[in-house]
């Protein structure tokens, strides 16, 4: 049931906010090798004290050790499960303890942008070294300067090849044509070109300004032409979906035709389901590096799985072999 390999043989535990994601990982991993794996087996407890309690129930002692663990709602009872299970893991011996995060929360907390305020990013980063992990996974960090808060090795993928050869296919087929990628804000440009370059397509951008000094900024003009396209709007992740109703407005008005929109981290606030549900997108497309519930998704939205990326990161960092080469770098 286990891999036998230079570090030792394989486990994979999800946690309880990756059960399905981890099952996934599980299942490519089975069809990708010649190894035969399964979700490792542990228990875990909330005692009226509001304390999480976890009980591994097979032995890890020697193994090469890959947990997941996203940072979904609620995000600090997830984020705790996950820094004791890393310690269970730890204190049986573990040989080494990857942890396999698909979203990691505070990433926007990464400087000083004004007096007194934490760099809540570098904490996360600080917690997850101490706990005891030896490498890190994860997709898509909202600022690349977050790597170099960890002292360990990691690999800091991205889903840009999975969300645009879905657009690819797209444009190959006929399905799509005449589009512009538009990066939400400024702040994502070098993503947007990204994006754009690898369509092969032209690049706008959204501008943002804060009006009259309101407490979050306005996107009140475009840099670039959309008129008469089909617009593909980007950006990382979405919370409250107030910058993507702005966006779409500001595209609206500016001559555009179909609008799409693709993001990695769909961390959707009862709000975000609202506004989605009265835009007008043409589809909106996102992973599933957060669980989403069949009953809230709409049938626009189109979710591609993260699964086959992380499976075979994980395989290569298994085996020794590099991850780069996945990416032809």
């Amino acid at each position: 049931m286990s891999s036998t390999m230079r570090f030792g043989s394989m486990k994979i535990f999800c946690g309880s906010a990756s059960r399905a994601l981890g099952a996934e990982i599980t299942d490519y991993i089975c069809g990708a090798s010649e190894y035969r794996l399964k979700p490792g087996a542990y228990t875990r407890k909330v005692f009226s004290n509001e304390n999480i309690f976890i009980k591994l129930e097979e032995s890890v002692r020697g193994k090469d050790v890959y947990l997941v663990q996203t940072m979904a709602s609620p995000v600090h009872e997830n984020f705790m499960e996950m820094l004791i299970m890393i310690d269970a893991l730890k204190r049986d011996s573990a040989w080494r303890i990857n942890l396999v995060v698909p979203y990691m929360s505070y990433t926007r907390s990464d400087q000083k942008d004004q007096p007194r305020v934490p760099i809540s990013a570098r904490l996360v980063a600080n917690m997850i070294e101490t706990a005891g992990v030896d490498r890190y996974m994860t997709v898509d960090l909202h600022s690349g300067q977050i790597q170099g808060f960890f002292n360990i090795p990691g690999d800091a993928l991205s889903a840009l090849h999975l969300l645009s050869d879905y657009v690819l296919r797209k444009l190959r087929l006929g399905e799509l044509s005449d589009l512009v990628v538009v990066a939400t804000d400024l702040g994502f440009a070098k993503k947007g070109r990204n994006w754009a370059q690898t369509l092969g397509v032209p690049l706008a951008f959204v501008e943002k300004r804060r009006v009259d000094n309101a407490e979050s900024p306005r996107a009140l003009s475009l840099i670039g032409s959309v008129e008469g396209k089909n617009v593909l709007l980007v950006d990382d992740e979405v919370n409250t979906a107030g910058s993507i109703v702005e966006a779409v407005k500001v595209v609206r008005d500016c001559g555009a035709k179909d609008v799409l929109f693709a993001f990695t981290h769909p961390f959707f606030s009862e709000k975000a389901y609202q506004r989605f549900a009265s835009l007008d997108l043409r589809e909106i497309i996102f992973t599933n590096t957060l669980p989403i519930a069949e009953d809230r998704k709409l049938p626009n939205m189109t979710v591609l799985s993260i699964a086959p990326l992380l499976g075979e990161v994980i395989l290569r960092a298994h085996e020794g072999r590099s991850v780069g080469a996945l990416f032809n770098e």
